[in-house]
């Protein structure tokens, strides 16, 4: 057997050199850093997992609590539709029974459908009266009368409405004459959107199911009507020319449609964003907006109407829908000031509103600044942005009185044609450019008293032909004479007067007057 070699011998024999041992130290530290990076990736890669093990379980729990809770819901919901069911079936006897003993006082003044009502019981009476008979045609005819009187109206119609033996065919039918097509012969007559709007407001705590308050009660054939109501509205709006061409009373008239009988689409939530967004001026347009879903939308929306320039229907959906702090209201009113003030200099620059533009500066500015004042009182902003310094500049503004515009002058050289009161026969407009298409417009030859002072013209002086009697406000009165006076020869009846040279009357006026009349 061979002999193991001393490490010394070893050592002697193979001495590393240098650059061999720094190729070994550098290869150590590669390792090392390679080894540490593959640690640390796998390190994040199990505590990525670990987070999104953790979020499906936190999802799955959640999505297990909302099926839970939806079980729930329809259990509750099916062991109150009995209940629901009862208190139905006795409202509609009771209505029934209210019903038939309306009828049998028909002739008595408050079941007259033309009577007067002068109060509040009055105003019960009546709506009552046309709910029990189902006379929802006189029912419309009464509330359209009655628009005076809409406070009255909206609180008591709810509460009328609820007499009815089906109330959602009633206001169904009511609102038919209008709504969703205008029946009416004379379309140019009142917009009765107003109308439609509370009928429809009104049936509302009438259809909401009385053990669970989310709940319509509405069946599904009272949903199928209410949908093809809804269905010939949109029609209607494509024959219309789209939603710029609709009147905002019926533009909230359909909105308030599907909240009234539970019929909202998720489909047509665009369409209900186009509308709301097109008649945002309308105060009340954001409740209708967020019993239709668009709750999730409304920040946006909010963002569309500041980049329009509607600054002011902004403030009022960022308060109605709770977004105040997201968009404060006091730059979005300064902002709409400042738009405004813009406007009224574009206005002072425009030269066709010479003579009027300060006053309609003034008229565009005074109604950005009683918008805005009314606005700060409304929602209590007094301490953000005082309005003292508004009220002045409006009652600056209100001074400003529009320019009198200038009386414009007719030359006395210009011919007015006027009617003849003597019956002679008038010439024609384009008498003087036709060659023998004379007609001569004086009257028959009067008869005149001579003057003692001047005698007759000679024949042979042909004097100027004279205006007619009823040239102007200058020509003088002559008083008439039955008795006959020569006629002259070649030429026109004149007075027997001469013309007095005063201001160059006599010397430049008949001339003027007869080179203008054979022009």
């Amino acid at each position: 057997m061979g002999s193991i070699p001393d490490p010394g011998e070893l050592t002697e024999l193979t001495q590393p050199s240098f650059d061999d041992f720094q190729r070994q130290t550098s290869l150590m530290t590669s390792c090392t850093l390679l080894w540490k990076e593959l640690s640390d990736h796998f390190s994040s890669l199990e505590q990525d997992l670990l987070n999104k093990s953790e979020a499906l379980n936190r999802k799955i729990r959640s999505l297990d609590n909302q099926t839970n809770e939806s079980l729930n819901l329809l259990r509750h919901r099916e062991s109150t539709l009995d209940d629901a069911l009862q208190i139905a079936l006795r409202d509609i006897d009771n209505r029934t029974e209210a019903a038939l003993a309306a009828l049998s006082r028909v002739r008595e003044d408050v079941e007259d459908g033309d009577g007067e009502v002068d109060n509040g019981e009055g105003l019960m009476l009546k709506l009552k009266s046309f709910c029990l008979k189902m006379d929802a045609l006189g029912f419309w005819g009464f509330v359209i009368g009655k628009k005076k009187e809409l406070e009255g109206l909206r609180a008591e119609m709810p509460e009328a409405l609820g007499e009815c033996i089906d109330p959602a065919k009633f206001v169904l039918e009511a609102i038919s004459e209008v709504f969703p097509v205008d029946k009416r012969g004379d379309k140019s007559g009142n917009d009765l959107g107003w109308a439609c709007v509370l009928v429809l407001e009104s049936l509302v705590p009438v259809m909401v199911d009385p053990v669970l308050k989310s709940r319509m009660l509405a069946t599904p054939t009272v949903k199928k009507l209410a949908n093809d109501v809804a269905e010939k509205w949109k029609v209607s709006l494509e024959e219309r020319g789209g939603v710029e061409n609709v009147k905002t009373p019926d533009v909230h008239t359909f909105l308030q449609h599907p909240v009234t009988f539970g019929i909202v689409d998720s489909d047509d939530l665009g369409l209900y964003r186009k509308l709301v967004i097109a008649s945002a001026w309308r105060k009340h347009m954001p409740k209708p907006a967020l019993s239709l879903g668009l709750e999730n939308q409304m920040p946006d929306m909010i963002e569309e109407l500041i980049s329009k320039g509607q600054q002011l229907d902004a403030v009022h959906f960022t308060f109605e829908v709770g977004l105040v702090e997201k968009f404060p209201p006091v730059p979005l009113l300064k902002s709409y000031l400042k738009d405004a003030k813009k406007v009224a200099a574009s206005i002072l620059e425009d030269p066709n509103n010479a003579g009027r533009a300060g006053y309609l500066a003034a008229r565009k500015e005074q109604s950005a600044l009683k918008a805005v004042i009314k606005c700060i009182e409304e929602y209590n902003l007094e301490a953000e942005f005082p309005a003292e310094s508004l009220k002045k500049r409006l009652e600056q503004l209100e001074k400003v009185k529009p320019e009198k515009r200038k009386q414009i002058v007719v030359p006395a050289n210009k011919r007015t044609r006027a009617s003849n009161s003597n019956g002679g026969p008038m010439p024609p407009a384009k008498a003087g450019r036709l060659t023998n298409a004379y007609v001569s417009s004086f009257p028959a030859a009067p008869t005149f008293v001579r003057s003692p002072s001047h005698g007759q013209y000679p024949a042979a002086l042909p004097p100027y032909p004279s205006p007619p009697h009823m040239y102007g406000s200058r020509s003088p009165s002559y008083a008439y004479s039955p008795e006959p006076a020569p006629a002259i020869a070649a030429s026109y009846p004149v007075p027997p007067m001469s013309y007095p040279a005063y201001g160059g009357y006599g010397n430049v006026l008949a001339p003027t007057y007869q080179q203008a009349y054979y022009r």
